[in-house]
């Protein structure tokens, strides 16, 4: 029995295929964690979410990608050109597919095992504790009534700073933007979510949410995928990238948690972007 943690799928199945058979993961004793953004811009998106949700055991939290699924099938925002989502919200098992997406958390831990896993990251003045409660909070509304508020509402930069005192959709859309979007941020969370690039070209005052001294996760092992451009590096002890740009025509990468050893296909799914 062992656990792998596999970046960015992005609707690249047969990378992913590939790579669970190099690593002989076998679904009847084995658990894959999927780090987030499962679907978009790769070419089988409706394949990939299909494959994921038929695994025995499966740990999934929710990426930009993902969520961006949910609010257009929802009708609260619109497809680009660059989305691979259509056959998913055409598909015989739609809502039954999405449901179960929307199911899904935030973050992700395991205390037996001593791992964290989110999609982007954690800012630095969070404990994990801190981070499971607020992302507990996010997690509540997409399971209830509330929903489609929170998707109508979910799109948008600010705030930018964390404050205990937010409330409503405003304290929901920053906890998903430093769970879902966040790659640079200052020590005390001031988020700067136009900058994709390399992690040594931060804007003035800013670094990588992982990079911060004093950042309250540290010491511990945190999984998360997002931010392609680190090329697999977080270069910190117990912080692990996992995102190497498959859908961009990189490779697709997943660690065996039990002993940090990794594996990695190439993944030639860009040709349609």
């Amino acid at each position: 029995m062992a656990t792998y943690a596999v970046g960015d799928i992005q609707g690249c199945l047969a990378p992913l295929q590939k790579l669970l058979d190099i690593a002989h993961f076998d679904p009847s004793q084995d658990t894959l964690w999927i780090a987030g953004d499962l679907v978009n811009r790769g070419p089988d998106s409706l394949g990939a979410l299909r494959f994921a949700k038929q695994l025995p055991s499966v740990k999934m939290v929710l990426g930009n990608h993902d969520l961006h699924l949910l609010a257009a099938a929802k009708g609260f925002k619109k497809l680009s050109p660059k989305d691979t989502l259509q056959d998913i919200l055409q598909a015989r098992d739609s809502d039954e597919l999405l449901n179960w997406l929307q199911d899904q958390p935030l973050v992700h831990h395991d205390s037996d095992l001593g791992y964290t896993m989110v999609h982007a990251g954690i800012p630095p003045m969070w404990t994990i504790r801190q981070a499971l409660s607020y992302s507990q909070e996010v997690e509540q509304v997409l399971h209830s009534e509330q929903a489609n508020d929170f998707f109508s509402q979910m799109y948008g930069n600010e705030p930018s700073c964390w404050d205990d005192s937010f409330q409503g959709n405003a304290r929901l859309r920053l906890i998903t933007n430093y769970f879902t979007r966040m790659r640079f941020c200052t020590a005390e969370g001031q988020l700067e979510l136009k900058t994709k690039t390399e992690p040594n070209s931060a804007p003035e005052g800013y670094a990588p949410w992982f990079a911060h001294e004093n950042h309250k996760c540290a010491g511990q092992r945190i999984i998360f995928g997002h931010w392609a451009s680190l090329q697999g590096k977080s270069n910190r002890d117990g912080f692990y990238a996992l995102d190497t740009g498959c859908v961009w025509g990189g490779d697709l990468t997943m660690m065996r948690l039990e002993d940090q050893t990794c594996f990695s296909v190439s993944c030639p799914c860009n040709d349609n972007l």
